[in-house]
């Protein structure tokens, strides 16, 4: 997997416009094409914003390890198997995006606090192939990366919707 090396502010500046953005994207559009596909077989608006949340559950939980415990072992996740432990995929777009918000607001908060030393706490995650060591910069990389791709499928899913209706 390859992560874009971003230093730390510019991880937090994303990770914090991401939720805006979504704001932004979706203030206006009917709760009802949130819901919709563009075409068979994609994602809604929806469907993606319950992915992004799962992906930051899992991660989040990963950095907030390494914050805690001193270079724990953790068992890799998949956000797409997490997400049917939760209603994600069940909730109206407009709440589940206030609960991001929530959420990013206080990872935000935790990472604020951290000097750079502690960007490079570690983790060995295991489960997923080879043992790999990853930091809490990684992962505040991955997301805002990740994130940042899936925030842009919302928008070209929301006019693509806009569209066909």
């Amino acid at each position: 997997m390859t992560v874009r090396d971003l230093p730390a502010d510019e991880v937090m500046e994303q990770l914090a416009e991401h939720p805006r953005r979504l704001a932004s994207i979706t203030a206006r559009v009917p709760a009802a094409q949130l819901l919709a596909a563009p075409s068979p077989g994609e994602w809604s608006a929806n469907e993606v914003l319950a992915h992004i949340r799962s992906c930051a559950d899992v991660w989040g939980r990963c950095i907030a390890r390494m914050l805690a415990e001193d270079d724990p072992t953790i068992r890799a996740v998949s956000p797409r198997s997490y997400i049917d432990k939760t209603d994600y995929l069940d909730l109206q777009f407009k709440p589940s995006l206030r609960a991001f918000t929530q959420q990013r607001t206080e990872l935000l908060a935790v990472l604020a606090e951290l000097l750079p030393p502690e960007w490079m706490r570690t983790a060995t995650v295991t489960g997923a192939g080879k043992a790999l060591v990853r930091t809490v910069l990684f992962y505040g990389q991955w997301l805002a990366d990740h994130e940042r791709i899936h925030v842009g499928q919302i928008e070209q899913t929301v006019a693509a919707v806009r569209l066909t209706r």
